[in-house]
């Protein structure tokens, strides 16, 4: 077990005499990755202060795993050969509910030492909502709103700088970011809430501003066989519960070694040396390569694709798969073959080193317990980025879209995947999509052993540019979809054998 090497009564103290760093989002994300950067730091030396933790959707998570342990968190990394580190981390200084610790947010939003606020809220959260829009800065009760209502209240404590940080693993986070805050401001501006002003501080980008970050690393909810293995250890409570708000909790987080974050580096009130703890610093071009990198080649990917397909195929478990050799073949064409002649190049890291750690060893980690079910999940927003970059990435440099086969594939059997019939002929629950129900009534009429029963249904959908980023019925590859999903309509074991077949 390692243990902080610093006087952790001491960093607290300081933290909430002087704040440098509010963070948004108390989940996984924040304690297994983000409280630890910092850690490094004051375990070297290299910082006094610690994070302020706010919680601003579900406070059963300050309740159940702050309160109860002095905002001590056991952070688990488990390695794929089935070594596991165990670590205290102790970075968080105190852990607020943003609406009743309203007064102690404001007067640190109010102090000219407040460098930095990050957010992990998850991309929903970036959403403004229509009761803060109206009831002005008094009244805030979500996210955007709480976060517009406190920069409010550093502009009139002195208009200092600082940096609004999105962490979120979202396209253009920080773009998001600004957006829903300067949307919030507008409306109070119309309303009387505030003053112009207050929108000009906003607006200048050289005391507000607003970072871009590229983040990768996989904290799933916390797993009984984690807790177990803690137990066994001699160290107790470590049971998950579930909160009010369904959110599943424990004292520990248990996540992969493996962990990326790249940062636009524009910090108006400074920062921390988080560079010494492993974070890239880069422009904003370079942060946007390394998030395209990732999204559209390296890791999402291979995601879904083995989403959808391990669903199909009966999984429930990444790692599982990936002792598939007809996914494994999938996965490596997708990425090795078909990905990387596209991959945008971020120069701070190596897609093809990058690919390599995801195929060696993030996604066979037998001890990460994520699921094809958890990531298949909202794959009607995704497919457009995953794959139709990559597909007019080939279009712009005039390579041969004829020569992509696992791509196709991927399309294929997502569409597959949404007749809600296994591999077997068993039903089978799909994930959450915001489209499932439209998708599937244009696929109503479809039969899982009948290829017959196609009749070019998937031809309206396949002209969808939004959600496929492009008319793939101008490529080839729209035979090539209608081609590989009507072989996985033959019956029994049709799926398993279309993979093998084309991927041999």
């Amino acid at each position: 077990m390692k243990l902080p090497q610093y006087d952790v009564a001491a960093m607290a103290a300081k933290t909430k005499e002087a704040p440098i760093w509010v963070h948004f989002g108390a989940g996984n994300i924040f304690r297994g990755y983000i409280a630890s950067l910092q850690q490094r730091l004051l375990d070297q030396g290299l910082a006094e202060k610690g994070i302020v933790a706010v919680e601003t959707y579900d406070y059963g998570i300050i309740d159940h795993i702050f309160a109860p342990y002095d905002c001590l968190t056991l952070h688990v990394i488990l390695h794929p050969d089935g070594n596991v580190e165990c670590e205290t981390i102790a970075s968080v200084a105190e852990a607020l509910k943003a609406s009743p610790d309203k007064t102690r947010l404001t007067r640190i939003f109010a102090d000219p030492t407040l460098q930095l606020a990050s957010f992990t809220i998850t991309e929903k959260g970036y959403m403004p909502h229509p009761g803060d829009l109206q009831s002005g800065p008094a009244q805030a009760q979500h996210a955007m709103g709480i976060a517009a209502a406190l920069l409010f209240e550093r502009y009139r404590a002195g208009k200092y700088p600082m940096a609004l940080v999105s962490m979120d693993n979202c396209a253009r986070n920080g773009e998001r970011l600004r957006c829903a805050i300067l949307e919030i401001a507008g409306a109070w501006l119309h309303s009387g809430f505030v003053d112009a002003g207050f929108l000009a501080y906003l607006k200048n980008e050289d005391v507000i501003a607003f970072p871009w970050t590229m983040i990768d690393k996989i904290t799933p909810h916390p797993s009984e066989a984690v807790a177990q293995m803690l137990s066994d250890r001699g160290i107790q409570g470590m049971k998950p519960i579930a909160t009010a708000k369904g959110t599943v909790v424990a004292p520990f987080v248990n996540a992969e070694g493996p962990q990326h974050l790249v940062i636009e580096d524009t910090f108006p009130n400074g920062r921390p040396l988080l560079e010494k703890a492993g974070v890239h610093f880069a422009d904003q071009d370079t942060v946007i390569k390394a998030e395209r990198m990732k999204v559209t080649t390296c890791l999402n990917p291979l995601h879904t694709a083995m989403s959808v397909y391990g669903c199909l195929l009966g999984y429930t478990s990444i790692a599982k798969e990936m002792k598939d050799a007809d996914i494994v073949a999938l996965v490596r064409r997708l990425g090795y073959i078909e990905g990387l002649p596209v991959a945008p190049d971020p120069g701070i890291l190596s897609a093809k080193a990058f690919l390599d750690e995801v195929m060696e060893r993030r996604l066979p980690n037998p001890f990460l317990p994520d699921t094809p079910q958890r990531i298949a999940a909202d794959t009607s927003q995704k497919v457009g980025i995953r794959f139709g970059e990559t597909i007019k990435g080939y279009m712009k440099e005039g390579l041969d879209l004829g020569g992509l086969i696992a791509i196709p594939l991927a399309i294929a059997g997502w569409l597959r995947y949404l007749l809600a019939v296994d591999d077997q002929g068993a039903p089978m629950a799909l994930a959450s999509d915001p489209m499932k129900a439209a998708l599937q009534a244009q696929l109503a009429d479809l039969v899982w052993n009948d290829p017959a029963s196609y009749a070019g249904q998937l031809r309206p959908l396949l002209t969808n540019a939004i959600l496929f980023g492009c008319d793939l019925t101008q490529t080839v590859l729209a035979e090539k979809i209608e081609a590989f999903f009507v072989a996985q309509l033959a019956g029994p074991s049709a799926v398993r054998a279309t993979l093998r077949k084309y991927l041999q």
